[in-house]
């Protein structure tokens, strides 16, 4: 997408750094907890907090995790990968260098297939996969004067995921961002849950003149929402071409979003490898991979989202746009499929769960795995419309009740008397009743004012409260309205 500035068009070029923590039980070289939330300082080790002579062992269940990832992003896997230290000084940086991979990372070239807005397809290629440990918390606003450090993220393991330059704008960058949360959580690797930080993204942002090489980029660092991944990109997008048209430059440096004014601004000079002084960390032999080991993990990777979307197209006969908004988290896909197992018509369940399931959800705030209504009830509920016990008009109460209560439909059908009325003759009654009382509008619709119909309709069920057979009333009404 291209950006018009006060001469002529820009195009943004972004690439993004995601730091995805792993789904472990223990730390990347600990045995440490890694619970979130718990009391300060008490999920730490002695090579958590790096005291002397405390040598890191390296968690097989995270290198499983990271090779579990790689295989999802149809990567490379490199069986032979080194850990390296990166050296830099940080309060909550206890050793003074953080265990990374660098020149050699556990997973190299990926992709991840971005569906577009207009139905179109845009991979994003994806750089490298590294595994590192994560740092300490520096807390600011815990005491006026002093800065207090909490060590229990320090030596969570890590994926950083770097794309390549792939992105266009804001827009794709969101697009990519909950593509990859989504993969991710697919997998069971990183939770994705960006509010208590255990998927945070650095965005790497240029401009150039359309067909142009690329320009210097600026990298905004910690942001935690695909929101304002998004606002950070298009403001800083704008700050450079505003600044290269009034005759300045873009100088490579890190800065950080402010969340209140909307803004980015300057946090440091870019670093570049060399700042790091890479070297490998003498600790930790290279990390060497059996390959039948990996293809074990390949054979036992779960249906991943772009699959699902593919099934539930061809096999269950979804639109595309159903099938994408079902399968984007996986707790969604897994009920919707439970709630359709069984039945002939996928698209009734499809519709229930985007529409008045989604709709409850939200209003009162919470997730589908909070559901008040299971997926077998649900499944219940269409059952009930598909064998004719209930119209699809009185089974929008019937799943409002369910929402209120918990309740089965069944129960509450019996309960409150709602079974539909298929009756015949007591149809043909009370539509005989309502015609001789509007005999005026029989006459104005056989005059040729058809749309007087939907108001027989109406009257109709309204006599009946709403629970006569809407084909039987059609059926009897049509003959009768007849001239």
């Amino acid at each position: 997408m291209l950006i018009e500035g006060g001469a002529g068009e820009w195009e943004t070029v972004i690439g993004l750094e995601v730091h995805a923590q792993i789904t472990a039980q223990a730390k990347l070289f600990s045995g440490a907890a890694t619970r979130f939330g718990a009391e300060p300082n008490t999920q730490v080790s002695p090579v958590d907090a790096a005291f002397p002579g405390m040598l890191p062992v390296i968690n097989r269940h995270c290198v499983e995790q990271a090779v579990k990832t790689g295989l999802g992003l149809d990567a490379e896997i490199n069986l032979v990968s080194v850990f390296d230290r990166k050296n830099y000084f940080y309060p909550d940086l206890p050793a003074g260098y953080q265990i990374s991979q660098y020149s050699q990372p556990i997973v190299g070239r990926g992709r991840v297939v971005l569906d577009m807005p207009d139905g179109s397809t845009r991979e994003i290629g994806i750089t490298r996969l590294h595994l590192e440990q994560d740092a300490g918390k520096s807390l600011h606003d815990q005491h006026p004067s002093h800065t207090y450090v909490d060590l229990n993220r320090a030596g969570v393991g890590l994926m950083e995921i770097v794309s390549e330059p792939d992105l266009r704008s804001a827009e794709e960058a969101g697009l990519y961002l909950r593509k990859l949360r989504s993969i991710l959580r697919y997998l069971g690797t990183c939770d994705g849950n960006m509010e208590e930080g255990s998927l945070r993204c650095d965005a790497n942002v240029s401009v150039r003149r359309p067909g142009h090489p690329y320009g210097t980029r600026c990298e905004i660092k910690n942001l935690n929402s695909v929101r304002y991944v998004m606002q950070a990109i298009d403001y800083e997008a704008r700050r450079q071409i505003e600044l290269i048209e009034e005759g300045g430059s873009v100088i490579q440096q890190t800065r950080l979003f402010d969340v209140e004014r909307g803004i980015t601004r300057t946090m440091r000079s870019k670093e570049e490898a060399h700042d790091y002084r890479y070297f490998p960390d003498p600790d930790l032999l290279p990390l060497v991979l059996d390959a039948g080991w990996v293809e074990e993990l390949r054979a036992r990777l779960p249906e991943l989202p772009d699959a699902k979307k593919a099934r539930f197209i061809s096999i269950l006969g979804l639109p595309p746009e159903d099938a994408g908004v079902l399968v984007a988290e996986k707790a969604t896909a897994m009920y919707f499929e439970e709630a359709a197992a069984g039945r002939p018509d996928a698209k009734a369940a499809a519709n229930w769960v985007t529409g008045d399931l989604f709709a409850a959800l939200n209003r009162l705030g919470i997730s589908i795995e909070q559901s008040p209504v299971s997926p077998a009830q649900l499944g219940a509920l269409i059952d009930l419309i598909a064998d004719g016990t209930i119209s699809g008009r009185l089974a929008k109460d019937v799943f409002n009740e369910m929402v209120a209560t918990g309740a089965d439909p069944g129960a509450i059908v019996e309960q409150k008397g709602l079974r539909q009325l298929t009756d015949q003759t007591r149809i043909a009654a009370t539509i005989d009743t309502v015609l001789a009382r509007e005999a005026d509008k029989v006459a104005d619709y056989r005059a040729g004012r058809e749309k007087l119909y939907g108001f027989f309709v109406g009257q109709i069920m309204r006599a009946t409260q709403g629970k006569a057979n809407p084909a039987i009333v059609n059926e009897i009404l049509k003959k009768k309205l007849a001239p």
